[in-house]
């Protein structure tokens, strides 16, 4: 996160859990007490975070910020247990502690007055529209959330959004809840029926976010994206999460820290797999063609 005079710089320290829910599988909420994240994080932002009961892995690992508690000092992230660092996350019990750096990155930025988000989430991607979805009615913004996983167990955060009264709309590919299919095809459907009225938001794995941008491209719908590259140290000093991005400006692709230049961007820059220029720069050539 690029610091300015009004933007503070991320708070390093460590934070004790709270509360942990355990849910379905290998999924866990973990709630920890920070004051500085709970009342800085943005929807979009995240933070660097390993369990202080554990040697492995060396590296703190980044998790999106999923909600925050400004009047308790807390925040809560969503994990998916999938290598040591989250086993030994989702393992702290309350008392416990953890090393954190946060807030950090750049978070979403609300769609235009009149505009409706259409938040697009894969898997444990759908952590950071939580916090966004109350943004976003702070805002007085419309919004609707596409969940999309495998399985309906890979759809665990449900029910915080249909108690909000967030129109959610679920696919699973085995068809065992909501939509037979990817989470792209009834995105697709909405933008048919109007699209000049949608901003996109996306988070989730690389292939997703890539059919959303492109989805996005053909129907003249702006988009941002939330992008996951391996992160080391989140402040943009280890040059392990650079991304190729291309803005309308640019004769050829730059390589940004997604830590701190990111993780949210916009996806007519973001260089995609195949790709030799960005969106942004293929139409940008074409106008002053």
């Amino acid at each position: 996160m690029t610091t300015t005079a009004t933007s503070p710089p991320p708070v390093n320290r460590d934070v004790g859990l709270v509360a942990r829910q355990a849910l379905e599988g290998p999924y866990v909420l973990l709630t920890f007490r920070h004051p500085e994240v709970a009342t800085r994080a943005r929807a979009g932002q995240f933070v660097m975070i390993k369990a202080n009961t554990a040697g492995e892995p060396l590296l703190r690992r980044p998790f999106s910020i999923m909600a925050v508690a400004p009047e308790d000092e807390t925040f809560t992230l969503f994990l998916k247990v999938v290598g040591p660092g989250s086993r030994a996350l989702a393992e702290l019990r309350p008392g416990e502690t953890a090393g954190c750096l946060g807030p950090l990155g750049r978070p979403f930025t609300l769609p235009p007055e009149g505009h409706e988000a259409l938040l697009v989430a894969g898997g444990y991607g759908i952590a950071p529209f939580l916090l966004f979805s109350e943004e976003l009615d702070r805002a007085r913004r419309r919004c609707q959330v596409f969940y999309g996983g495998r399985t309906a167990a890979d759809l665990q955060l449900r029910a915080p959004f249909e108690s909000r009264g967030v129109s959610l709309a679920c696919s699973t590919e085995d068809g065992g809840l909501g939509h037979r299919g990817r989470v792209t095809e009834p995105l697709a459907a909405r933008l048919d029926r109007a699209p000049g009225s949608a901003t996109i938001y996306a988070c989730g794995p690389d292939a997703m976010l890539h059919a959303v941008a492109v989805l996005a491209a053909e129907r003249g719908v702006p988009a941002q994206v939330s992008l996951d590259p391996w992160m080391g140290c989140g402040l943009g000093t280890c040059l392990g999460c650079v991304v190729r991005i291309q803005r309308a400006e640019d004769p050829r692709a730059k390589y940004r820290c997604a830590c701190t230049e990111g993780p949210v961007f916009d996806a007519r820059d973001v260089l995609w797999a195949g790709e030799v220029s960005s969106r942004a720069r293929r139409e940008g050539a074409a106008v002053h063609r």
